[in-house]
């Protein structure tokens, strides 16, 4: 379907997005590639606070559920007061409010996760202790399992925010998402990208999502011409070995599908907390949608069967939970 199959160009979209300078570039890039379309209608940007914006108070690892910064946009999106949400896709949960749908998939930026030191030192040179900033329980085992001697500070806030607060002393290091920092065009500030096979990424690290009411024609259709076919297979695959496990942002999950010529490529672990334990898996699938999914199944069922459910159960059981709102 194209785009002047649609309503009325003049109709406006709304685009709703969080507020932050990244989630704002984001919805800011989509806009201008619908502009750029034949007979694009107008674009509005809807900012909206999320729970993952207002719950600064505590680590997002000890709330109970998910969707922290993607429900409250969601939710605008199903009662009409936007057409279309832009989410950062590793923030999206596998499990997608009803009559809601992922219309659009964007290239992906770089997926991996980019080191930031004070002094421009890399992780192997960080001294003794060195306090580590991160956001992440993904991040928290896998450092630990690299260097068990870091002292692993909770880090929340924005992407300048959090440099600010390196800058300021806060922290020796801190672990942001490369495609952030890229984006924000502070690509400069890496220390050292890490690498994916000592330090997998969050599933759909580097990817923008863009979702949409199912039966609103008009929207999809203008979304449709977004969608990029290599990233979202790499992210159906992923998404998919996230689903079958039945994690979330909360479990040090990491994987990482390369799409090729001949078919797709996953690569994924769980890491215990303490680093003491480390599970893999890896396969290989058909650069299908179906092929993508099952792929990130069969990974699934392998960690699973390696003992992934029992390790990530026992990590739980170890964190404290509040009850997000």
């Amino acid at each position: 379907m194209s785009g002047l199959d649609n309503s009325p160009a003049t109709r406006p979209l709304r685009i709703g997005t969080r507020g932050s300078a990244l989630a704002l570039w984001q919805a800011r890039h989509v806009a201008s590639l619908i502009r750029a379309l034949p007979g694009a209608p107008p674009v509005d940007l809807v900012a909206i606070a999320t729970t993952g914006d207002l719950r600064t108070d505590v680590p997002l690892w000890t709330v109970r559920g998910r969707a922290f910064f993607t429900k409250e946009i969601d939710r605008a999106l199903l009662e009409d007061r936007i057409d279309i949400a832009v989410h950062s896709l590793k923030d999206l949960p596998t499990a997608m409010e009803p009559g809601l749908v992922l219309a659009a998939v964007l290239p992906r930026e770089d997926p991996r996760d980019a080191l930031v030191s004070r002094t421009g030192v890399s992780l192997s040179q960080l001294p003794p202790a060195a306090r580590v900033g991160t956001s992440s329980l993904r991040r928290r085992a896998f450092l630990t399992r690299a260097r068990p001697d870091l002292t692993l500070l909770e880090l929340r806030g924005n992407v300048p925010t959090r440099l600010e607060r390196l800058e300021r002393g806060d922290y020796d290091a801190i672990v942001l998402a490369a495609a952030g920092l890229k984006r924000l065009r502070l690509e400069h500030r890496v220390t050292q990208h890490l690498s994916p096979e000592e330090f997998p990424p969050a599933v759909s690290q580097g990817a923008i999502g863009v979702c949409t009411r199912a039966d609103d024609r008009h929207s999809c259709g203008w979304l449709q011409p977004l969608d990029e076919l290599r990233t979202r297979l790499a992210t159906t695959a992923e998404r998919a070995l996230l689903e079958r496990i039945e994690g979330g942002c909360q479990v040090p999950l990491g994987a990482l599908a390369t799409v090729a010529a001949d078919g797709i490529h996953l690569h994924a672990s769980v890491c215990a907390l303490d680093g003491s334990q480390l599970l893999t898996a890896s396969g290989d699938g058909e650069a299908t949608d179906p092929g993508a999914a099952a792929l990130g199944v069969r990974v699934a069922t392998e960690l699973i069967g390696k003992g992934a459910a029992g390790l990530m159960a026992a990590e739980r059981a170890l964190q404290g939970r509040v009850e997000a709102p």
